[in-house]
């Protein structure tokens, strides 16, 4: 498996982390509060046009499950 492709399946597993730790409270300042953010930093830059294209359902954000779909796509494209 090259490179490109690590890096995909890591964006990935970055994503489902980032949806598990918003189903939990954080506090402010802890250490999984920190890695959160990390998350978020490094998913935000695909994850909030999403948000603009797909609606919400309630409280449903799936703009996260379509993201991971999207980049499963080019992992089978590109690898």
């Amino acid at each position: 498996m090259g490179l490109l492709c690590q890096l995909i399946l890591l964006f990935q597993v970055v994503i489902i982390a980032r949806i598990v730790l918003s189903w939990f409270p954080l506090q402010p300042g802890g250490v999984m509060s920190r890695i959160n953010s990390v998350l978020i930093l490094l998913t935000e830059w695909l994850l909030g046009p999403l948000r603009r294209i797909v609606p919400r359902v309630g409280m449903l954000d799936f703009s996260p499950f379509v993201a991971i779909l999207l980049v499963a796509i080019l992992a089978r494209i590109l690898c």
